[in-house]
């Protein structure tokens, strides 16, 4: 299989911004209240942020103006100290109230993101890149928090902020520093959005840059073993740094290109403020204003200008953000191939009786797997499926799962079909041990509780006695608290398999399904376990996937697969007289074991 392009490799030009944004409203609304307590306090701040320079006018004036009384310069001394207390007291409030709303949305925007992964097809998560969308996941949580916090803390108060300031201009001053006041910010916003929508593809080029090299790096220490196997660190690690080579490139780009915006926007600023000056002074001189309005002029412009200055910072941030909550609900937005009906229902197991019926089925439409696939095992009995490899045989399991649905046909338990019924009932009543047991890099106890957190510590060692591990375990060092390591390879595939036996013990399911359980025991071990798995199957419908034969000898139905088609069909005794694939087969694995008895 080749390597697949990270789905962030996706145009950007598709992206749905203004969608994304109401998506984020009904997790700020779940607290309401505070967001309006925080709003009222946003525009308390605000109103004590534009006082200051009155108070600063009235202070020049009265030291200006002839016979001044202390006691006035005094009270506006005091009045400007309290401003900007009230300033700081109502923005730290703001924030103190606002963090909540923050927060909680954070919280529960990872909660549902995660939630969507789980209820998503195995497809999927055979194709996804861990960590890119890992990495995804933590950029666009982390934006929607960023997101919240410009739109409540920087765009809206410069807004208020701004339509203050000109509302006074307009109602105190001529009509010149007005104009001035508006045509610099227009100029100013244009040029930031123009030049910032300009470098944005290099962001975007960044962002995937960076989930391809978390992808390899991540992929690349998960699969440890096979790097180290095949001596590979070098050719990982030159991968990761050909990508960051890449992403490094694109980041001097973007510093530089930030340089020029930067530059840009303080020079629009600067000449706007130059030309006010110039109409105060002049105002000044031919006495149509006082010393104090040069400097509540001045004042103002800083004081607009100042938050004016960042906003060019939050709107680049804030498309950025918006980049990263694009692939975020991109990820919201994938649809499962498998997914329960409308009308499903919870499955009711009364005997277990599992039916296929001319089933076809293929991963991809050009490469069908299985062709008219039709068995039963009947209730409480045990059917085994052998054949070579590549016939279909762990694709059955993967359809009585419901992790895919049949192409054509129908797979049922007690007349229920499986695509009818919740995949949540279907699986509470289906247990699997699997060819290849992966552990979460936790306890022992941990995995083995997993099957049913609700278990007494009783109940787990006794199904570790069932699966033969419990003697191993408790001789351990730190015994049932023993961490396995990432996917179980503190383990052997032998222990592992029994610890993911004595698991489906604990689940304790109506249908039992054992995918080549014992692949990885050495004979003492399997014939041990085969005859705990034989108690455990009792009074339940087992479907046992093998490839040694002398394991499945005993079971009551045995089916035959070939290319995706049953061959044969019958007990031990009465394939073996057939003489046809199966005896064929057994004489094979006669021999082989026959040859390593002699060495």
């Amino acid at each position: 299989m080749g390597i697949r392009t990270h789905y962030t490799d996706a145009p950007h030009k598709d992206r749905h911004d203004l969608s994304n944004l109401r998506r984020i409203v009904p997790f700020l609304w779940e607290y309401k209240g505070r967001v309006l307590a925080a709003l009222v306090l946003l525009v308390a701040a605000k109103v004590a942020t534009v006082g200051v320079p009155f108070i600063l006018k009235g202070i020049v004036d009265s030291l200006s103006a002839q016979n001044s009384l202390l006691v006035l310069p005094v009270a506006l001394l005091l009045g400007y100290g309290a401003l900007r207390l009230l300033n700081v007291l109502f923005s730290e409030l703001r924030d103190t109230v606002f963090a909540r709303v923050r927060y909680r949305a954070m919280r529960n925007l990872s909660r549902e993101v995660l939630s969507h992964l789980y209820s998503l097809s195995l497809q999927f998560h055979l194709e996804r890149r861990t960590g890119g969308i890992s990495r995804d996941l933590e950029r666009g949580t982390r934006a929607v928090s960023s997101i919240m916090n410009y739109l409540v803390f920087n765009i809206i108060p410069t807004a208020a902020e701004f339509a203050l300031v000109a509302f006074l201009l307009l109602g105190d001053y001529a009509v010149h520093f007005s104009i001035v006041t508006f045509t610099t910010v227009f100029i100013y916003i244009s040029f930031t959005l123009l030049l910032t929508n300009w470098r944005m593809h290099i962001r975007h080029q960044m962002n995937r840059l960076d989930s391809q090299a978390n992808s390899m790096a991540v992929d690349g220490l998960i699969n440890y073993e096979t790097v180290k196997y095949f001596n590979n660190d070098g050719y990982e690690i030159n991968r990761y740094d050909d990508t960051l080579d890449e992403w490094e490139d694109c980041a001097v780009k973007s510093q530089a290109s930030m340089s020029l915006l930067n530059f840009g926007q303080g020079s629009i600023i600067a000449i706007g403020v130059t030309i006010m000056m110039f109409y105060a002074t002049q105002g000044v001189v031919d006495g149509s204003m006082t010393i104090g309005d040069l400097v509540l002029v001045n004042a103002l412009m800083l004081q607009l200008f100042i938050p004016l200055n960042f906003l060019g910072i939050i709107y680049r941030s804030m498309m950025h953000s918006l980049a990263d909550i694009d692939l975020m609900f991109g990820l919201l937005d994938k649809k499962g191939d498998v997914s329960d009906k409308d009308n499903a229902s919870e499955l009711t197991v009364s005997q277990g009786v599992v039916r296929f019926d001319n089933v076809d089925f293929g991963y991809q439409p050009e490469r069908q797997i299985l062709h008219k696939v039709s068995f039963e095992i009947p209730a409480g009995k045990k059917l085994a499926v052998v054949g070579p490899s590549g016939a279909g045989k762990s694709t059955l399991s993967r359809l009585l799962f419901r992790f895919y649905d049949v192409d054509k046909g129908c797979v049922s338990i007690d007349g229920q079909s499986v695509s009818d019924v919740t995949q949540e009932s279907l699986r509470q009543a289906v247990g699997i041990v699997p060819q290849d047991t992966v552990l979460f890099n936790e306890t022992i106890f941990h995995n083995i509780i997993y099957a049913r957190p609700d278990a007494t510590k009783e109940d787990v060692f006794e199904a570790s006695r069932m699966a033969n591990i419990h003697d191993f375990i408790v001789q351990l060092p730190d015994g049932y608290d023993t961490v396995v390591g990432e996917r179980g390879l503190k383990l052997s595939g032998g222990e592992k398999q029994r610890v993911a036996i004595a698991r489906v013990i604990l689940k304790n399911p109506k249908i039992l399904v054992f995918d080549e359980a014992t692949s990885s025991l050495d004979s003492h071990s399997e014939q041990i376990i085969l005859s705990s798995l034989a108690e455990v199957a009792q009074q339940r419908t087992t479907l046992v996937i093998a490839h040694r034969l002398s394991t499945i000898a005993d079971a009551d139905i045995i089916l035959v697969l070939e290319n995706g088609r049953v061959k044969e069909q019958g007990n031990h005794q009465a394939l073996l007289a057939q003489n046809g694939l199966y005896s064929s087969l057994w004489n094979i694995q006669l021999q082989e074991n026959s040859s390593e008895s002699n060495q």
